[in-house]
């Protein structure tokens, strides 16, 4: 008999996305004792959590700032035409663009809203002017710089 697996998780799976979302390079069995479980069933659920879809990934968190990327402006972008090629357009475009480290469709007065990392506003400018304007289907930008980060979950 084949038992039906939940679409729940339990403390236990809870406890290790805790732990491996803030440290993604402990070892399974520094997590396995951390969480209150033998290394195996550790690894076992670490491995079912992954084929499930919870963990995405594992990856370094690299420093912005040492990068060049301390200048941070969040842009709203309204397109002059919100049909679907133009959106598909807009999405496929803005993947492109490195210094765009993040882009959310939103539902209100605009319809994107960009993170823009760069060296400085004058690199900032450049991308704005350059490659943000030029994305397909732009009508409109309003740009927000960062004064200070306060919470960021890569830090």
């Amino acid at each position: 008999m084949v038992e039906e697996e939940s679409s729940e998780i339990d403390r236990f799976d809870r406890k290790i996305l805790d732990i491996l979302s803030t440290n993604g390079r402990i070892t399974v069995t520094e997590l396995a004792a951390r969480v209150g479980l033998s290394k195996t069933p550790c690894q076992v659920r670490m491995k079912r959590l992954e084929q499930r879809g919870f963990i995405l990934g594992y990856r370094a968190v690299l420093d912005p700032v040492r990068l060049d990327g301390g200048h941070v402006a969040f842009v709203e972008v309204k397109l002059s035409d919100t049909t679907a090629a133009s959106l598909v357009a807009f999405n496929d475009a803005v993947r492109d663009i490195a210094e765009v480290e993040q882009c959310h469709m939103i539902a209100g007065g605009f319809d994107y809203l960009l993170k823009v990392r760069s060296r400085d506003i004058g690199d900032y400018r450049r991308i704005l002017a350059e490659k943000i304007s030029a994305l397909p289907r732009v009508a409109q930008t309003s740009t927000y710089v960062s004064m200070q980060s306060v919470k960021d979950p890569a830090t």
